[in-house]
């Protein structure tokens, strides 16, 4: 969650210097690579026995699309217009979607605490992006909204990701579904790759580079799959409360971001809501705990 949580300011200055379509290019240029690489360096002559089996073809296709493609392109859209503490405190919303697509599921039933702490959490969303609407920065409300999209599809690929990553592993859910991610998003971008002007690539855009993409969004991607197959969903998801803090202090440090008592107050009123539907899901079933499968 800090690297998670610092990654805001760093991906917010990369976007101003480089924009969407370059930085996103060059994400899913880099990420399938070094997975596959490391995929390679580990498993050697076994590569073959890493394909994902028939009947499990689809789900990994379907969290690529979900996880990767969509919400990889609404939160870079999102952010481009928003801030990093508003996209940190957006996305924070995940565990809320996550309870809901559960409920759904039919795995955990919502009780009263959590319908009262979703309704407080989205009260405090509402109140935080009428600051921005009442202040005229109307671009930053749309932002947030896309990162709302962004979250939902977060916390969808977190559920549809957790049965394969106890049969497979991080590493290969992980490097298998930014492969199949890719195409359509290299098709859309590469334009906007060849347009990045050199000059501002500075050391401190390339620094943010290598933070967002290597120990962000591969190894943090791996970090939180292991996470969730070994503790469980509902155990890992309070730990999302963290990025809001980490990246308010960051972005005030290093982008001068600034913050008003409402936007204060929504804050703590969306996290507020979002502990109490947490609070409210009491303990997780021990089966969710189960190691993964190596085999």
């Amino acid at each position: 969650m800090f690297v998670w949580g610092v990654n805001f300011a760093f991906t917010k200055h990369v976007l101003d210097h480089v924009g969407v379509g370059a930085f996103v290019f060059i994400r899913f240029t880099l990420l399938p690579v070094l997975a596959l690489v490391l995929l390679v360096a580990i498993f050697r002559n076994r590569i073959r026995a890493t394909w994902p089996r028939r009947e499990d073809l689809p789900r990994f296709v379907l969290c690529a699309l979900v996880g990767h493609t969509v919400h990889i392109a609404a939160v870079m859209a999102g952010m481009n217009l928003s801030t990093a503490f508003s996209s940190s405190l957006v996305l924070m919303s995940g565990p809320l979607f996550t309870l809901v697509i559960l409920a759904a599921l039919g795995a955990e039933r919502l009780g009263g605490r959590q319908i009262a702490g979703t309704l407080i959490a989205c009260a405090g969303i509402a109140l935080f992006l009428s600051d921005k609407f009442a202040g005229g920065r109307a671009h930053a409300g749309y932002g947030d909204l896309l990162l709302i999209v962004a979250a939902l599809c977060f916390s969808l690929y977190t559920v549809l990701a957790q049965p394969i990553t106890k049969r497979y592993g991080p590493l290969i859910v992980l490097s298998y579904t930014l492969l199949f991610s890719a195409p359509p998003i290299l098709l859309l971008n590469f334009g906007a790759f060849l347009r990045i002007d050199p000059a501002q690539l500075t050391p401190l855009v390339w620094l943010g580079l290598v933070w967002a993409l290597v120990l962000s969004s591969f190894l943090g991607w791996m970090a939180w799959g292991w996470a969730n197959a070994v503790r469980g969903v509902a155990r890992c998801a309070p730990f999302n409360y963290l990025m809001p803090p980490i990246a308010g202090f960051s972005a005030w440090l290093t982008l001068g971001e600034s913050f008003t008592w409402l936007k204060v107050l929504g804050a703590a009123v969306t996290m507020a809501g979002v502990a109490w539907a947490q609070v409210g899901s009491g303990r997780p079933p021990r089966r969710e705990a189960v190691q993964p499968d190596t085999a």
